[in-house]
């Protein structure tokens, strides 16, 4: 590999720019770039046989400059006179965006995000749900409608699902989302669809078969697999309750988990995939149901290996409203959370234990907001995320010490956030707006 003494010569546009190919080697394989390499990293004949001529590019020179100073340094400098859209649109040509990304902000840490910008979205409503698309984009849910916006936050043509409540979202990948929604009265409308991220466009309905006879239903909550299984709580007219599996590369339902009589799963507001353990957390609670329900499903024996509830429990507050709930299969544990933002855990080595309330993490101070959004809980790399009201708190460590705080003043409550592409995104309540959340990049020395 002798590319260190290689000079290359490029024609932007008409403007002529020399670099050399290690330069060149750091956009990566698959980039422009890396097509010019063989696979040595030496490059190729052609490109050496006439090292005296400049390989000419059809393309903005402005913008080749940025981006080939951004491989030679790392660092990303964007003059006041470059529109960011028109360097993004260059960027993905040359096959960078990856590397604008990475210059722009840092790896995800929860104790150094700040806060990036806010978008005001356009539908009415209060908001259901946001979740965070893999590549730093994202999808907003507002009553029927869902909003997908991409990772430079520009927006794609809404999805409007024809006033059926849309319950959850999520991002099967970068192109792909899929919605699931109440079933409308009246209709066999409802159920959970694929579409696409870009367009909008439905690709396949997921159906759900009862002793062979295709069934209209409620999809709720959702969850995904890594071996690409897609989970939903299902509610039928015939008391098909319980859990389904589809493949998400077919559409096709493989599973179904049945409710037993005096549980709840198909009612779950949350579902999350253990791949540790190969099992479905599925929780039930406050206020969608009287009590509380959390469970641990094997689909491999239909075995449902852990449960607890608080049915029988002591009738306190704390016990009787769980809002939320995330397994820490590290820790062998579930973290609850209450009405308070006080926060509990949950042995996963006793079925119906107790909670342990943990009376340092009581966050709440002063008077309770006039209209106070459900607390949420998010798990990210080690990292402990609670909504409470306007704000969302960090704990780190064993004993999940409160590290940081994110809040904002505009906005109102935060019904809904979500972690992924190495943002953070939170989804207000009363000003259908949300806010994104990045790390600054390290610095370069």
């Amino acid at each position: 590999m002798g590319i260190q003494k290689d000079r290359v010569k490029f024609n932007v546009g008409g403007r002529i720019f020399e670099t050399t190919a290690t330069t060149l080697a750091n956009a990566g394989r698959n980039s422009f770039f890396g097509a010019l390499f063989d696979e040595n990293w030496d490059l190729n004949s052609q490109i050496n046989n006439n090292s005296n001529e400049a390989l000419f590019i059809d393309r903005n020179p402005e913008c080749f400059s940025i981006l080939l100073d951004l491989l030679r340094t790392g660092d990303l400098n964007i003059p006041p006179n470059i529109n960011e859209r028109l360097l993004f649109r260059e960027a993905s040509f040359y096959g960078l965006l990856d590397h604008i990304r990475t210059a722009k902000w840092g790896p995800f840490d929860g104790n150094r995000l700040r806060l990036s910008r806010s978008v005001t979205g356009q539908a009415p409503g209060d908001g259901t749900a946001i979740r965070a698309g893999p590549d730093g984009g994202c999808c907003v849910a507002h009553g029927s409608m869902v909003r997908v916006y991409d990772w430079m936050l520009e927006e794609h043509p809404p999805i409007n699902l024809d006033y059926q409540r849309v319950n959850d979202i999520g991002w099967v990948d970068s192109e792909n989302i899929v919605i699931s929604v109440c079933e409308r009265l009246g209709s066999k409308d409802g159920g959970m669809g694929l579409f696409s991220a870009s367009s909008g466009e439905l690709r396949y309905k997921f159906q759900v078969s009862h002793d062979n006879q295709v069934k209209s239903y409620t999809a709720g909550a959702l969850s995904f697999s890594s071996d690409y299984k897609i989970f939903s709580s299902c509610k039928g007219r015939s008391n098909e309750y319980g859990v389904g599996v589809w493949d998400q590369v077919t559409g096709k339902q493989i599973d179904f988990f049945y409710e037993s009589p005096g549980w709840s799963l198909g009612d779950a507001d949350k579902l999350q995939w253990l791949s540790g353990s190969n099992c479905l957390l599925v929780a039930t609670l406050f206020p969608r149901k009287d009590n509380c329900y959390i469970s641990l499903l094997d689909f491999r024996d239909k075995n449902m290996v852990w449960s607890w509830s608080d049915i029988g429990a002591p009738l306190t507050v704390d016990e009787k409203r769980v809002r939320d709930a995330i397994a820490m299969e590290e820790s062998n544990s579930i973290c609850v959370v209450n009405e308070y933002e006080d926060l509990g855990f949950i042995d996963l080595r006793i079925s119906g234990g107790s909670v342990r309330w943990s009376s340092r993490s009581r966050l709440m101070k002063g008077n309770m907001p006039d209209e106070p959004c459900y607390p949420k809980l998010a798990l990210h790399e080690g990292q402990l995320f609670s909504s409470m009201n306007d704000s969302i708190s960090v704990f780190c460590g064993p004993d999940w010490v409160l590290t940081s705080r994110l809040r904002r003043s505009y906005g109102g409550s935060i019904c809904d956030f979500s972690i992924g592409g190495d943002r953070l995104f939170a989804l207000h309540s009363e000003e259908n707006v949300f806010d994104v959340w990045e790390c600054p990049p390290s610095p370069i020395i």
